[in-house]
């Protein structure tokens, strides 16, 4: 009988409930069959500090060995160290980890050769397809010699080429900086990357725990920041970083414990980009505020906006040949870092830029922070289409597109953005205006389409 993985492998990455959805015979034979796709002569291979991680990763290696295919295993390491292996080694990849996801989660993030990234479009279903036909006893297995495995440490190595890329390290005033690692890897990653750097640094739960004892590995909760916010304020730091898991986001707190909008963060990294490469390419995404593609202009480079979602990034970031991307999300995606998401150069872009001005941080990222949102609003909807198409009708007369979900435009300076979840019967909502009034009218009026309320514009 097929064993079915579609419920564990997702649109970029695998992602299940250890061990009940992904366990040591599934991480085997989607080995064999990455090794079978990729046609690389060697793979290397990483995971993050769940505990499930050392098992789950060997059993994905002996599956790529058994396929006549060598495994380069750098250990424990950020995604984004990953990606620099993949990427100064020209391999594909595997990073095993589940990123913000609860402790009982794993999973698998798979890039090919140069850290091009693996989605369902390009090469994860026929993995998925492959591995099932293998688990199902299917596949023999492959004759010929196996392949063998190699141990590198490769974190030494990776936090100097984040450095190198970094314009400003170098003479930058002194820092008091407070970072959480959530207990994840960058507990293992920060300390080499920020070694030698002027900073009197705070860290917060730097102990690799798998099963997230203090709060949860995912910034984008606010609950997870409470902490660090709490933090900077006592110790009356210049500002706070906080990661998720794989340590592939970043966030930011400034000096009076406020959370800094990623927009502004991709504001502000697109200028320091551009002033290296300028006239270049900018890509950012439908939910990003309006100040990203009004700063990279005036810094004399081209926006482009593309879809949610990092292999919408990626795949833009390589036909424009674009210097830098942004997420609203946290990520942050550079070309001299083969198009991928470092949540570590952010933060690094961060400290340079502060240390190169004599200001707060609150001061340095004020003209990237020019209009409120609401955040995003999750809401159940029975039937997204029709939905979709109530919002259309009601807001026929101001500009709209449908680049990703129902974005509509108003001459009075607000936006929003409806778009559908991947996964679940969810309808995304995201506003944006020149004041916090206009959000919540604009908020309250479009929720109540989308939640069919009654009520009189």
């Amino acid at each position: 009988m097929t064993r079915d993985l579609s419920t564990i492998v997702k649109a970029y990455d695998v992602r299940g409930l250890v061990p009940q959805e992904l366990d040591a015979d599934v991480a085997r034979a989607l080995g064999a069959a990455f090794a079978r796709f990729a046609d690389a002569p060697r793979i290397v291979l990483a995971r993050d500090m769940r505990e499930s991680g050392a098992a789950l990763s060997a059993a994905f290696a002996e599956g790529v060995t058994r396929e006549g295919v060598d495994v380069l295993d750098v250990g424990l390491g950020s995604t984004d160290l990953l990606y620099y292996a993949a990427g100064v080694l020209d391999l594909p990849g595997a990073m095993f980890t589940a990123s913000h996801n609860p402790a009982q989660y794993n999973g698998i993030k798979l890039c090919l050769s140069g850290a091009r990234p693996v989605g369902q479009d390009t090469g994860l279903r026929q993995v998925r397809e492959d591995a099932e036909r293998a688990l199902a006893g299917v596949l023999p297995d492959a004759d010929g010699p196996r392949g063998t495995v190699e141990q590198r440490d490769v974190l030494a190595d990776y936090a100097a080429r984040l450095r190198s890329l970094v314009p400003g390290l170098d003479g930058m005033r002194p820092l008091r900086v407070v970072v959480d690692a959530g207990n994840g890897m960058a507990g293992h990653t920060v300390p080499a990357v920020l070694e030698g750097l002027p900073l009197e640094l705070t860290a917060m739960y730097f102990e690799l725990d798998g099963s997230f004892p203090h709060h949860d590995a995912n910034p984008l909760d606010p609950t997870t920041t409470v902490d660090l916010v709490a933090e900077v304020r006592r110790t009356g730091a210049d500002l706070g970083l906080a990661f998720d898991g794989d340590a592939d986001r970043c966030f930011v707190v400034d000096e009076r414990g406020q959370v800094v909008d990623p927009s502004a963060l991709t504001a502000l990294i697109a200028v320091r980009e551009l002033a290296r490469r300028p006239g270049s390419v900018v890509v950012h995404n439908v939910i990003t505020s309006a100040v990203v593609p009004e700063v990279v202009r005036a810094s004399g480079g081209t926006p482009v906006r593309v879809r949610v979602g990092h292999s919408f990034i990626k795949a833009e970031m390589a036909r424009t040949g674009a210097v830098f991307g942004g997420e609203h999300s946290g990520h942050f995606y550079f070309a001299d870092f083969w198009n991928a998401d470092s949540g570590m150069l952010a933060a690094l872009h961060t400290l340079a830029a502060l240390g190169g001005s004599s200001g707060t941080l609150s001061q340095l990222l004020a003209p990237y922070t020019r209009y409120a949102a609401s955040g995003e609003i999750n809401s159940e909807v029975d039937d997204v289409p029709a939905t979709i198409d109530r919002l259309r009708a009601t807001y026929a007369g101001l500009e709209q597109d449908e680049l990703d979900g129902l974005t509509v435009r108003s001459p009075e300076g607000w936006w929003f953005n409806v778009r559908p979840s991947n996964t679940e019967p969810l309808l995304r909502l995201n506003v944006e205006a020149p004041d916090d009034d206009t959000v919540a009218r604009v908020r309250d009026e479009v929720l109540a389409l989308v939640r069919a309320v009654q009520f009189r514009p």
